[in-house]
């Protein structure tokens, strides 16, 4: 980053205290003064013609989309990750013979879909949803994400450390969790702020500011070099999501690119980010899977992953609405800070209780220590979180 850029920016971060069910729950807001907009800058790619006596060879060669899924192993992993054990086998004696019963028809067993994944009757977790294309990264494997902006310290440790050091960070922090939970790959993932609510107006009076197209291919690029996908927040202040989510189409146009919705600094009520907690509605939630889906069909793109962070109750409205589809994926995060056990008081009041499909956890490495906490949160302790966590994102 040059001088001149670090001179005209200024980020702070903001604290606001939640009181939730008569637990005192701190979240860190985060904004920023940047005062400038730049577009997304658009890929051009060479689109080049097949000789004709090489179509046939080169239609073989394309494999068929959307590419198949495999459901059993999508529905194993989607029980395990509620802890759910099969019953044992129960016998009954029928004069002098033993036969195994059908009591098991009085015990709670899953449910299978040819449309939509695997339920327990009863249960809230797994919930129901459409089944995803094949090359649906969770949860065959759990997403590990570094997050924040170049631009501030403060606001997560990608702006913290040089780009070695978050990588080598990066690496690291995968190893432990892939020792903790051996069965679930990790796939490493870097969370940019590409949108970032600002406690400045700005020229249109948005309180927010999109990032130049530099800073977002440096994100890409750290991204490629840790072969991890990457995920571009959006803090959209005043403005709306139908306005702000196309200045990114070419972004989320490339495989390797997912979406996170940060509704903290979604402000429907007109007040400055920073100063109340902010909301994204199941119509907004929906508007970007809608938007989303249809990039992943035109380009025939593997399932995209959609991020919803969340810390109140009152953050996502009309959670049973939302709808992921087969393009998309959706992973509501608990991204409140404090000691574990408020963590996991938060998580269950307001993650639990409103399945949408996947669920993620949010560790600081600063704001998780302030007293009266004795540690952040280990891997081994957010796997004991029912359900299991499929996203982790380390702030």
């Amino acid at each position: 980053m040059t001088k001149e850029a670090k001179k005209s920016i200024t980020l702070f971060a903001l604290t606001l205290p939640v009181i939730l069910a008569g637990v005192f729950v701190v979240h860190a807001l985060s904004v920023s003064k940047v005062t400038y907009v730049s577009e997304a800058v658009k890929n051009e790619t060479d689109s080049g013609s097949v000789p004709k006596e090489n179509e046939s060879a080169a239609a073989a060669a394309i494999p068929s989309w959307p590419a198949p899924l495999d459901t059993t192993e999508y529905d194993k992993r989607l029980l395990a990750l509620v802890n759910y054990q099969p019953p044992k086998p129960i016998s009954a004696s029928t004069g002098t013979t033993s036969v195994a019963t059908s009591t098991l028809e009085k015990t709670v067993l899953p449910q299978y879909s040819s449309s939509s994944n695997v339920t327990i009757p009863g249960k809230r977790w797994p919930p129901e949803a459409v089944y995803p294309n094949g090359g649906a990264i969770v949860p065959f494997k759990r997403i590990l994400s570094y997050y924040g902006n170049f631009f501030s310290r403060q606001m997560g440790i990608l702006g913290e450390y040089e780009p070695d050091e978050v990588l080598r960070r990066l690496a690291a922090t995968q190893k432990l969790w892939e020792e903790a939970d051996p069965s679930t790959p990790v796939q490493p993932a870097i969370e940019y702020i590409a949108m970032v609510a600002q406690a400045e107006a700005g020229a249109d009076g948005m309180y927010r500011a999109m990032m130049p197209a530099r800073e977002i291919e440096k994100a890409y690029d750290l991204a490629k070099r840790a072969n991890a996908i990457l995920i571009l927040d959006l803090q959209i202040g005043l403005s709306t999501i139908e306005q702000e989510l196309p200045k990114f189409k070419t972004y989320l146009e490339r495989p390797e690119v997912h979406l996170a919705l940060d509704p903290e600094f979604s402000m429907k009520t007109g007040d400055r980010p920073g100063t109340v907690i902010g909301s994204h509605s199941a119509a907004d939630i929906n508007y970007v899977i809608n938007y989303m889906s249809e990039i992943v069909r035109a380009n025939k793109l593997p399932p995209k992953v959609l991020l919803v962070h969340r810390f109140t109750q009152n953050m996502v409205t009309g959670y049973a609405d939302i709808t992921p589809t087969p393009e998309v994926q959706v992973i509501v995060v608990m991204d409140g800070w404090g000691p574990k056990d408020l963590k996991r008081g938060t998580y269950g009041q307001v993650i639990v209780p409103e399945p949408v499909q996947f669920t993620g956890l949010k560790i600081f490495y600063k704001n998780d220590l302030k007293p009266p906490s004795t540690g952040i949160m280990t891997p081994a302790e957010a796997l004991q979180l029912n359900p299991k966590p499929i996203f982790i994102q380390y702030q």
